[in-house]
């Protein structure tokens, strides 16, 4: 910890150059910025301060104390340090892999270190008093489990389910119209928290596979229903018999042309059945005229 004394030095307080001379064959080059000044850190023992200008050290010092013997008029340097300043990024401070690990870490392949003492557990066969934890615990003890959940670790886990996302508060149980009690994908848990807590079997259900409180609830509740407007008659089909569809024609070959001038293919003659069929018929007229006697 740097203590500033009340008296100055003048020895040490003129061995910045010294002190810049010795830093310089440590730093990395370009990285020794202006001086910031001298700390008296005890009697005949100070520090020169100067700024770091590496780009990786923002916000840190050089630091080079300096000290002298009684009644010498000569500075020694001691030692040369990069530390941190106020405003200097530093790492975290270091956790043991046990502590450092949070809700959600784990994947496939990761393993928890074992905790002997963990208080949310307690040996299978240990009474507790609670005859439905005790019975529980009796029948997990034949089936080999060492350790069992202990009253604080059921605690733990209860208020974390009752206040996440399947608990009451949720944004999806406030929006229901109905409780997970009365629901027929409700499957109660066994033990001590099935007063509270069970397992929603409903695939349709966001909260499909998961442990719901009892006043949980969703939109896919077994006995709800939405209500079905009645269908509004669009009336029978119109036809428009008079809109009139037009279509790009062919154009026509020129009067006098012969078709292989232009490239085109001849046509055949056609036959004399050909020609009556076409023909006109003496009740056909070429106008939109009436016919008149």
């Amino acid at each position: 910890m740097t203590v500033t004394a009340t008296k100055t030095d003048a020895v040490l307080l003129a061995a910045s150059d010294l002190a810049r001379s010795v830093l310089e064959e440590v730093a990395e080059p370009g990285t020794i910025g202006a001086h910031l000044g001298m700390d008296l850190l005890e009697e005949r023992l100070g520090m020169h301060w100067f700024e770091c200008t590496s780009a990786g050290y923002r916000g840190w010092r050089w630091g080079v104390s300096v000290a002298r013997v009684p009644r010498a008029k000569v500075a020694t340097v001691c030692e040369t340090n990069l530390l941190p300043g106020a405003e200097a990024v530093l790492a975290p401070e270091w956790l043991p892999y046990a502590d450092r690990l949070a809700p959600g870490d784990l994947g496939a392949g990761d393993v928890l270190p074992f905790r002997p003492d963990d208080p949310n557990l307690e040996a299978g066969f240990e009474a507790t008093g609670e005859e439905d934890v005790d019975r529980m615990a009796f029948f997990e003890l034949g089936l080999g489990r060492p350790r069992v959940l202990s009253a604080e670790g059921r605690e733990a886990a209860a208020s974390r389910w009752y206040a996440g996302d399947n608990g009451p508060e949720s944004e999806v149980a406030v929006k229901a119209t109905a409780q997970c009690t009365t629901c027929g994908y409700f499957l109660p848990m066994a033990g001590a928290l099935r007063v509270t807590f069970g397992v929603c079997a409903n695939e349709w259900s966001p909260s499909d596979g998961r442990v719901v409180t009892l006043d949980h609830g969703c939109g896919a509740h077994s006995e709800t229903d939405m209500d079905h407007p009645e269908p509004i008659p669009v009336g029978e089909p119109i036809v428009d018999e008079f809109a009139v569809d037009l279509e790009p024609a062919e154009r026509a070959t020129h009067a006098g042309t012969h078709p292989e001038a232009e490239g085109e293919e001849p046509t055949e003659a056609p036959t004399d059945d050909e020609a009556r069929d076409e023909a006109p018929s003496e009740e056909q007229h070429g106008s939109d005229d009436p016919v008149t006697d």
